[in-house]
């Protein structure tokens, strides 16, 4: 305030100065009020809690090894543990079960992949639809088939068998593990395709298989590379296609079937994550690039590689494209082998 005693000039000049400064703090509180809510966006708001993924299979084999090295990754990445949970059984009821009555806020996840898909039209009823009541994040990982054959078999080559079949119809014999699984389908599929009359033995593990194999019982085999591993590693199978769209690294040597002469025989497993329906885009959006940016880790990269699984994310679309692609497929599959559904 200007004295009695100050000049009328001064004074004027005083006023304005404080009616500037006060302007400018009103102006200033303005600025950090709007720019409030814009940095609070900005912090990240997902996830804040613990991830459970649930899986449908028991713990070791190559869809759970694949799930705990992205878990592993993603508690790394986001801070908040990643919780691996085994539901086998059922055809995998009670893992899709655990998520789907779970809420749709990403903290909940199935891993689900072509095994629902050959599911559809394996079972005379699913009390879901896979396509409709998930919310598709991202695939996580990729298997090809492997075609192998005893390390002394005189059927060298894809070709080979095929011809072996045809010169003496129903005496050959191709094994695979359980039916309705993808590797018995992949048999199913590929003695359609070649039009073969041969039969297909199923077994219970991979481990039976190999034994009937090294025994003589079955001519050719079909499984995962995990799966083979060992009897790869000692030189007591020989590998004679891949079912891939490309040769697999860690067998540079063996030709895809598409290159023996068998173009239509392009079979990838594949698992990838879902919540139940009705996941926030949001949510879905920070999902997927935690997940696409995890399995990049060059050591996720590196220990899958030598499991013979493709780490390899992709869009939600994408993920959801393959699952329609594959229910088609393999239904198609199921009903010319006359599976009965279950």
């Amino acid at each position: 305030m200007c004295s009695r005693h100050a000049g009328s000039k001064n004074c004027s000049k005083n006023s304005r100065l404080w009616l500037d400064r006060g302007a400018l703090v009103v102006a200033l509180a303005a600025i950090v009020t709007a720019a409030a809510p814009d940095c609070a966006r900005s912090q990240p708001s997902f996830p804040l809690k613990p991830i459970h993924i649930s899986i449908p299979y028991g713990a070791g084999g190559v869809g759970d090894l694949t799930v705990r090295l992205l878990a592993q990754k993603l508690t790394e990445r986001t801070r908040q543990q990643v919780v691996v949970e085994n539901r086998p059984g059922a055809g995998g009821l009670l893992s899709a079960k655990a998520v789907l009555e779970a809420p749709a806020d990403g903290y909940t996840l199935a891993l689900i992949g072509n095994g629902q898909a050959i599911s559809m039209s394996l079972f005379k009823s699913r009390p879901y639809n896979v396509l409709t009541d998930f919310s598709f994040v991202s695939i996580t990982a990729l298997f090809e088939m492997l075609l192998a054959v005893r390390a002394d078999s005189p059927l060298r080559t894809l070709a080979d068998v095929v011809s072996a079949a045809r010169k003496a119809p129903g005496k050959l014999n191709f094994g695979a593990v359980n039916p309705g699984s993808t590797q018995n389908l992949s048999a199913h599929l590929f003695k359609q395709l070649a039009e073969l009359d041969i039969s297909i033995i199923p077994y219970k593990t991979t481990p039976d298989l190999i034994t009937a194999i090294l025994r003589g019982d079955v001519d050719l085999a079909f499984d995962f590379y995990a799966g083979f591993q060992p009897v790869i590693l000692d030189n007591k199978v020989r590998i004679v296609a891949t079912s891939g769209e490309a040769r697999n690294p860690l067998l540079p040597g063996v030709p895809t079937a598409t290159e023996s002469g068998f173009p239509q025989y392009v079979v990838t497993s594949w698992n990838g994550l879902a919540s139940a329906a009705g996941l926030p885009t949001d949510v879905l959006a920070a999902l997927n690039g935690q997940i696409n940016a995890a399995l990049m880790d060059p050591s996720l990269q590196a220990t899958a590689a030598k499991l013979g699984i493709d780490a390899r994310g992709s869009t939600a679309e994408e993920m959801r494209e393959r699952m329609a692609a594959d229910i088609r497929k393999w239904a198609a599959v199921i009903e010319k082998a006359g599976i009965e559904k279950q």
